[in-house]
């Protein structure tokens, strides 16, 4: 949720955007960030449709897709099985570009690198 990993700086995150942009569409939010837990339920404060998680792992139980807004080197090497058995759908919206996107479409996963221009649907 932080906008650089390394801080629990929110300021000017992209993640606060998706999340406003989540909610009124009626979604809601299961979210990991190492450091800015206490940032966003300042921020936040306490609300049915925001779920802040302990790991990455509890973030993905129960998620529609994944979507990656802070390039924290916890997310550096996942375990793409793990991910594509977790979500509903299996699909990553990756806002930092952190994987490689056949290798990732190789495990069954739609692969969203925002910015790039390259999308991989499996």
């Amino acid at each position: 949720m932080s906008f650089k990993p390394n801080t629990d700086d929110m300021r000017e995150a992209p993640s606060g955007n998706l999340m406003d942009t989540v909610w009124a569409a009626g979604g809601r939010v299961r979210a990991y960030d190492p450091q800015s837990s206490a940032a966003a339920r300042a921020r936040y404060g306490e609300r049915e449709d925001l779920v802040l998680c302990e790991s990455k792992e509890d973030a993905l139980q129960e998620a529609d897709l994944l979507v990656i807004c802070t390039e924290w080197k916890a997310f550096f090497s996942p375990n793409f099985e793990q991910i594509k058995q977790s979500l509903k759908q299996p699909i990553i919206i990756d806002g930092r570009n952190l994987y490689d996107p056949e290798y990732v479409a190789s495990f069954g996963i739609d692969y969203y690198a925002i910015g790039r221009g390259l999308s991989v649907k499996h």
